[in-house]
């Protein structure tokens, strides 16, 4: 039985969009042009091997499968929220499925990740408040910490 041949994770998006066919690069293009103009403030990344964008954490993520492209928006509610422009695709999970033939709107794109920057942003504010909250009483000191012996 034949090994099969083991390839090597992109270590950039662009190395990433490069191994792709040119119709579905040309697609992938668009959606990352679309993260970076709603997200200019995310790092782009490979991770899981698949080009992702955080800020405060995970944004989106999108990739390339033989027979169709996903843009991952990584929490589910952002699917309910868009049902009715998402219509037209196949989601499941927190994937949404298209192709280069029907591609994702740019817009959508574009406000998904906006939303998306706008809800990790306010998790990390409430995390801050948490974690400032707790020092302030004293909370998060190891057990046994300032008693008498």
């Amino acid at each position: 039985m034949k090994k099969a041949a083991k390839t090597t994770v992109a270590a950039n998006v662009d190395e990433y969009l490069q191994r792709c066919l040119p119709e579905v690069r040309t697609a992938l293009k668009k959606v990352r042009t679309a993260i970076k103009k709603a997200a200019p403030q995310a790092e782009e990344l490979i991770s899981y091997q698949v080009p992702m964008y955080k800020h405060h954490g995970a944004l989106v993520c999108f990739a390339a499968f033989p027979g169709h492209c996903s843009f991952f928006v990584v929490n589910k509610r952002i699917l309910e929220e868009f049902k009715e422009e998402l219509k037209p695709f196949k989601s499941t999970g927190t994937t949404i499925h298209f192709s280069p033939e029907k591609p994702l709107p740019v817009e959508l794109i574009e406000k998904i990740v906006k939303m998306r920057v706008q809800e990790n942003e306010m998790a990390a504010m409430v995390k801050t408040k948490k974690k400032s909250a707790a020092t302030k009483t004293g909370a998060g000191k190891s057990a046994g910490a300032g008693k008498i012996r």
